[in-house]
C-alpha cells in the first residue's frame, strides 16, 4: 500500500518529506539516548531487507492486489529504529523498483512509520503479561492504523475537479481489499515471536 508519484499535490508531497524527517529525528534522538545505540543496528539491517522483499510480492485480491506491510513487525522488533528503518527501505522500493514514488517516500513514510511505533507500544505495554494478544494486537493495529493515515491523505489531497463520491467508493473498496491483511499480519507477527521464544529468547523484543 504506497502512494505513487502524482496522485497528490506536490505541496502535500513536500509536507510529507518534512514531517517523516522530523519523526525520524525524533526517534534517531530516543535511539540516541540508549546505553548502546549502535547494538539494533544489526537486527535494523536485517528487518529492513525483510520488509523490503516482503511489499515487493503483491497478492490479487479482485479488484486490486495487496502485499505485506509488515510495520506492526518492525515496530515490535526495531521499537524507534522502525520509522528511520522504514523510510530506507522505501527508499529502496523506489529507486530499485519503482514501487511507491520517489515524490511520496515521506506521505509512505508517514502512513507506515507512525503505526510502527503504535505496534511498539502496544508490545511494551501489553507484553509482560498477555505476550499472545500483544503480539496479535501488535500486528492487526499497524494495518488499520496505516489504512487510515493512506485514505486520511488520499481524501485531504483529492483534486476539486475529480467525482468525491466515486473516489470515496473507489478507496472504501480498496481499503476492503486490506482487510484479510489485518489479521495475516496479527498472525505473522504472533508467529514470528512465537518462534523466537523457542529457538533465540534472546533475539526477543524487550517489552
Amino acid at each position: 500500500m504506497h502512494l505513487p508519484d502524482g496522485i497528490l499535490p506536490v505541496e502535500m508531497a513536500v509536507a510529507g518529506y518534512v514531517a517523516s524527517a522530523g519523526l525520524a529525528a525524533i526517534c534517531l534522538r530516543r535511539v540516541a539516548r540508549l546505553p548502546d545505540p549502535r547494538a539494533g543496528i544489526p537486527r535494523a539491517a536485517m528487518m529492513t531487507a525483510c520488509f523490503f522483499a516482503a511489499s515487493l510480492a503483491a497478492v490479487p485480491v479482485p479488484p486490486t492486489s495487496v502485499h505485506l506491510m509488515l510495520a506492526g513487525l518492525m515496530g515490535v522488533m526495531l521499537g524507534w529504529l522502525a520509522p528511520p528503518a522504514i523510510l530506507v527501505g522505501l527508499f529502496l522500493q523506489a529507486v530499485l523498483f519503482g514501487h511507491g514514488g520517489l515524490t511520496t517516500i515521506g506521505l509512505n513514510g508517514l502512513v507506515l512509520g507512525p503505526p510502527a511505533l503504535l505496534a511498539y507500544a502496544t508490545w511494551r505495554l501489553l507484553a509482560p503479561r498477555l505476550p499472545t494478544l500483544a503480539a496479535l494486537l501488535a500486528g492487526a493495529g499497524s494495518v488499520l492504523a496505516a489504512l487510515a493515515i493512506f485514505a486520511a491523505l488520499v481524501l485531504i489531497g483529492l483534486p476539486a475537479e475529480i467525482d468525491a463520491a466515486a473516489e470515496r467508493a473507489a478507496l472504501a473498496v480498496f481499503l476492503l481489499a486490506h482487510l484479510p491483511l489485518v489479521i495475516a499480519e496479527g498472525a505473522i507477527v504472533l508467529a514470528v515471536l512465537s518462534v523466537l521464544r523457542r529457538v533465540e529468547p534472546g533475539l526477543l523484543p524487550r517489552a
